[in-house]
């Protein structure tokens, strides 16, 4: 049995050691520290309701040996160090409860190397996702994991990801070779070869990706690459329900149709999509979907699918090949966070997720559907329903303290209710501060207490992102 390990008590906020800290950090990085009011808040949570708590300066490093320097300066004054990427995560990830440093590496947004005949690459963690496919494009290879937001490769891994096109590539867990991490007391480590799978010893880039910086800092990445299909097919298909979108998507993957995305819309969010990307789809629940392969390929499987939505009820499926439609219709499911604020200008949001079995997938749709009408909330419900991953954007008036403890306990509910069916507390967007209460039920106390041990076991001083995922108490 896994014992719960004796970590370090919180980091107390000294303002005589960030003061040294800041001070050393400025002999040796100059401008490149910023200690104003402006960019601090910027480093802190902005995207959600959790309260922003920024940093007391923000550094920008052009290196892993940089990352290094930062790293052992604060270490030696027991200053948190809060790695961030674009900011863009969504449970308070970035935030610096203790306040402490953040590490920005926006200026390491470098491709490495490119080995295409080995389908991967080598890159720098401020390197965004669209970013990366512009300079692979004319290479016939691209990287597939594609999260909602622009969000940096380094966090993407730090978070463990996922996107539209998880159900054919994966999560990051899956694309991701190799890491290079600064560890808490400045040391380089290398998690793994370039090699596609490995059996020596422990699994160590698996265990840095999805941790969130609460171990280190991740300065390097190798990642999978895929290549581009001869052929694309894309579409939408109505249907009468959220239950017969669900049950589409359970048949189309348990018939073995090898399709790369199948997203769910709910009528509100289809009307909030028409509204902010001046689409004029029907207002009525929907699959978005597309098939990598041969021309031949996608056709078969554009039709079998059509078989499948016609037997429930669904249809026509409008599908076309078009790489300018298909462009058009994706990147309105990507901005369908943000064309939520169509619906009630001026709200707050809060963006929640959770993931199930696909087999309960539906039952969890339409309980929810139905929580979120006894509350009377707007929350409209978009998911990659191919691997039982759903998300709602809940619309509030953050001045309206009932308004807001309504919404908090639609979210318990949601959980819970996920929790129940052998689900988890969430999909793809981490845990950071925002859903470290749930770990213990999702996981149990030994579960717990082995985390602490991990965390105990590369970061005695508590200092690396703390007050995220595992408490240090």
């Amino acid at each position: 049995m896994v014992m719960p390990a004796e970590t370090s008590a919180p980091p107390r906020r000294d303002p005589k050691s960030i003061e040294t800290a800041v001070r050393e950090l400025a002999a040796r990085f100059g401008n490149r520290v910023v200690t104003s009011r402006a960019v601090r808040e910027q480093h802190a949570n902005t995207v959600t309701w959790i309260e922003n708590q920024p940093p007391d300066a923000v550094v920008f490093p052009q290196s892993s040996e940089e990352v290094q320097d930062i790293v052992r300066i604060c270490a030696q004054n027991r200053v948190p160090i809060i790695p961030f990427g674009t900011g863009t995560s969504l449970e308070g990830h970035v935030n610096a409860p203790f306040g402490g440093v953040s590490i920005d590496v926006r200026d390491m947004n470098k491709v490495l190397a490119v080995h295409a005949e080995d389908l991967d690459c080598v890159i720098q963690p401020g390197i965004t996702r669209k970013a990366l496919n512009e300079y692979l494009r004319d290479q016939g290879v691209f990287f597939p994991i594609d999260p909602g937001a622009d969000a940096s490769l380094g966090g993407m891994a730090a978070t463990r990801c996922s996107g539209t096109n998880a159900v054919r590539y994966g999560t990051m867990k899956d694309n991701v070779l190799s890491l290079k991490v600064v560890l808490p007391n400045g040391e380089l480590m290398t998690t793994a070869r370039r090699a596609k799978k490995s059996s020596a010893g422990y699994d160590l880039t698996r265990l840095m990706v999805g941790s969130e910086g609460t171990l280190g800092v991740i300065t390097e990445l190798t990642l999978k690459l895929a290549g581009i299909p001869e052929a694309i097919s894309g579409g939408i298909c109505p249907f009468p329900s959220v239950d017969a979108c669900c049950n589409a998507a359970i048949l189309t993957i348990q018939s073995g149709i090898p399709i790369a995305r199948i997203e769910l819309l709910d009528a509100l969010q289809v009307r909030a999509v028409n509204l902010y990307s001046k689409l004029t789809l029907r207002e009525t629940p929907m699959l978005f979907l597309e098939f990598h392969g041969t021309e031949a390929g996608v056709a078969e499987q554009s039709e079998r699918f059509g078989e499948i939505a016609k037997e429930l009820g669904g249809g026509p499926f409008e599908w076309t090949t078009r790489p300018e439609e298909r462009t058009k219709l994706w990147e309105a499911r990507h901005n369908a966070a943000f064309a939520t604020f169509t619906l009630r200008p001026g709200s707050s949001m809060i963006p929640t997720d959770v993931c199930v079995p696909i087999s309960r997938l539906a039952e969890c749709v339409a309980e929810t559907q139905r929580d979120i009408a006894e509350s009377n909330l707007i929350a409209p419900i978009v998911g990659h329903v191919g691997d039982g991953n759903f998300h709602l954007t809940l619309l509030i008036d953050r001045d309206d303290p009932a308004e807001v403890a309504n919404a908090k306990a639609f979210g318990e509910r949601l959980v819970e209710r996920a929790l129940a069916m052998d689900g988890t507390c969430t999909g793809e967007h981490g845990v950071g501060q925002g859903k470290m209460k749930y770990l213990l039920s999702e996981h149990g106390p030994a579960a717990l207490a082995a985390m602490r041990s991990i965390k105990q076991a590369f970061d005695p001083l508590g200092i690396m992102n703390p007050g995220k995922i595992v408490p240090l108490s």
